[in-house]
C-alpha cells in the first residue's frame, strides 16, 4: 500500500461478499417507531441540551463527524457539541508534549482526562446526552437504535479481518460493545463484540440490549 487512503478502499472493498445485511425490514422498522417516540417524548430535553450547550460556549450546539456506515457509506453523525472549537489544536500540543497520552491515545483513541472537553461537555458525555441528536440519524437510516459503534475510516482499518462484520450493520447509538464496560474494555474487545452482533443478530437481542443499556449507562464512568 501507498497510503492509509488505499488502505481504507481495501477495506470499504471488504464489503462486498460481507454476511447478509443485519435486521432488514423488520429492523428497520422498530428503527423508525422508536425513533421517532424519542424524538416526541425527549423533545424538551433535546431543547434544553441544545440550549445549554449553545450557550455555555462558543461555537454551534450540534457537531457533525464524519463516519462509516452500512455497507461502506459515510454519513454525518450528529451529537451535541462537548468540545472546545479548538479541540483539535489541543489534541495536537497535548500528544506532542505528553508521551503517556499519545500512548493512550494511540491505543484506545479516547483520552481519560480530555483537555478538549467543556464542562457542559463533560456531563452531556458522562451521561450520553451529547448522543440523543442521533435519533435524527436513525430516522435517515444513516445509522440503527442498536448496532456497532459508528466509526472514523482511520478507525475502521483495525477491524481488520472483521471489517465485513461491522459494514454488514447500520452503526447504533447503542450496541452489545456500549453495554459491555464500554471505556473500560479494550479496543480489541470493541471489534469482538461487534462481529459477535453481526454474526448472531436477533430482535431478541436486540431487546436485551436495549433493556440494560439504560443500567449500563447509569454505572458508566465515562462515555465517549
Amino acid at each position: 500500500m501507498n497510503s492509509l487512503a488505499d488502505t481504507r478502499s481495501v477495506l470499504r472493498v471488504a464489503a462486498i461478499g460481507s454476511p447478509a445485511p443485519v435486521g432488514m425490514t423488520l429492523k428497520r422498522t422498530v428503527d423508525i417507531m422508536l425513533a421517532l417516540s424519542g424524538i416526541i417524548l425527549l423533545a424538551p430535553l433535546l431543547i434544553i441540551c441544545f440550549a445549554v450547550t449553545a450557550l455555555t460556549s462558543p461555537g454551534p450546539a450540534l457537531f457533525r463527524h464524519r463516519r462509516v456506515g452500512f455497507n461502506g457509506k459515510d454519513f454525518d453523525c450528529f451529537k451535541f457539541r462537548t468540545m472546545m472549537t479548538d479541540a483539535p489544536e489541543r489534541l495536537r500540543k497535548l500528544l506532542e508534549s505528553d508521551p503517556s497520552a499519545a500512548a493512550e491515545w494511540a491505543t484506545n483513541r479516547k483520552l481519560r482526562n480530555d483537555p478538549r472537553i467543556t464542562a457542559i461537555g463533560g456531563i452531556l458525555r458522562k451521561s450520553s446526552l451529547d448522543e440523543l441528536p442521533q435519533l435524527f440519524n436513525v430516522l435517515k437510516g444513516d445509522m440503527s437504535i442498536v448496532g456497532p459503534r459508528p466509526v472514523t475510516d482511520e478507525e475502521l482499518e483495525r477491524y481488520a479481518s472483521s471489517v465485513n462484520a461491522y459494514l454488514s450493520c447500520r452503526p447504533g447509538i447503542t450496541g452489545l460493545w456500549q453495554v459491555s464496560g464500554r471505556s473500560t474494555t479494550t479496543y480489541n474487545k470493541r471489534v469482538a463484540c461487534d462481529t459477535f452482533y453481526a454474526r448472531n443478530w436477533s430482535m431478541a437481542l436486540d431487546v436485551k440490549i436495549i433493556a440494560v443499556t439504560i443500567p449500563a449507562l447509569l454505572v458508566s464512568d465515562n462515555a465517549c
